[in-house]
């Protein structure tokens, strides 16, 4: 994943990058979110029975988020052999990311709308997102993993649609809001994880490149439209017809 400017094969004496403590805090979120309202509940028995789509999706989702750490200490540990090797298989374990989020989104909202909420929900709305949006980010990122600098930031600017519920569990459950969307804390955190990476960028290199701005333009944008789409006639259409063929047992 996050590639390095080191020759293949070289290693050196670790030395954590910014890209590396980037990672950290996204897994931070991630752990700590999902910590609370899932994996501390689990071990002590308090979590509801759930279908077998959400545990797997927490053991696939769980250990791509190591993956990531891992591979960026490789970065600035200056293993680039394993670390490209081990991208190899990272590819296979993004596309079973995506695939079992927007399985879980889905069948969610799928039970939601059954039960009588609106179609087109704030979580529909970042689940639908999330799948475009990383799938978008990740593929560019792959195409440019001959160009570190390029392939490491778009690694970053994909894991910003996909974050939003660690993210969001986390500011609920730190700050005890009833909402279990806080879009304003949601936004705020990662439009910061943007900023931090456009700040880094235009200070090591003097500019930012074209898919950085895209990186930052795509969750930019997201955050932008999100109260105009949520609730609109619109949306809600979209989000009833896509719930209409979703149908779990």
């Amino acid at each position: 994943m996050t590639e390095a400017t080191a020759s293949p094969g070289t290693a050196s004496r670790f030395m954590p990058s910014f890209h590396f403590w980037l990672t950290c805090a996204m897994c931070g979120f991630v752990f700590a979110g999902f910590g609370m309202t899932y994996l501390f509940p689990l071990t002590a028995g308090d979590f509801p029975p759930a279908p077998p789509i959400v545990h797997l999706h927490a053991l696939i989702f769980f250990s791509w988020m190591r993956l990531l750490l891992t591979q960026s200490a490789l970065v600035s540990a200056g293993n680039v052999r394993l670390h490209r090797s081990l991208g190899t298989y990272g590819i296979a374990h993004a596309t079973f990311v995506l695939y079992t989020g927007a399985l879980i989104q889905l069948i969610a909202s799928a039970r939601g709308f059954n039960s009588g909420r609106p179609a087109g929900t704030d979580g529909l709305y970042l689940g639908v997102l999330a799948v475009i949006g990383f799938a978008t980010l990740f593929t560019l990122a792959i195409r440019n993993a001959n160009r570190p600098q390029i392939h490491k930031r778009l690694i970053l600017f994909a894991m910003l649609p996909v974050l939003p519920p660690g993210v969001n569990r986390f500011w609920a459950n730190l700050l005890g809001l009833s909402d279990a969307i806080p879009t304003f804390w949601l936004y705020l955190t990662l439009w910061s994880f943007a900023a931090a990476l456009l700040i880094q960028e235009r200070r090591s290199t003097g500019k930012i490149g074209v898919y950085s701005m895209i990186g930052a333009g795509w969750i930019l944008l997201q955050g932008a439209l999100h109260e105009l789409v949520v609730g609109s006639e619109t949306f809600n259409a979209f989000a009833a017809g896509l719930l209409g063929l979703v149908h779990y047992r």
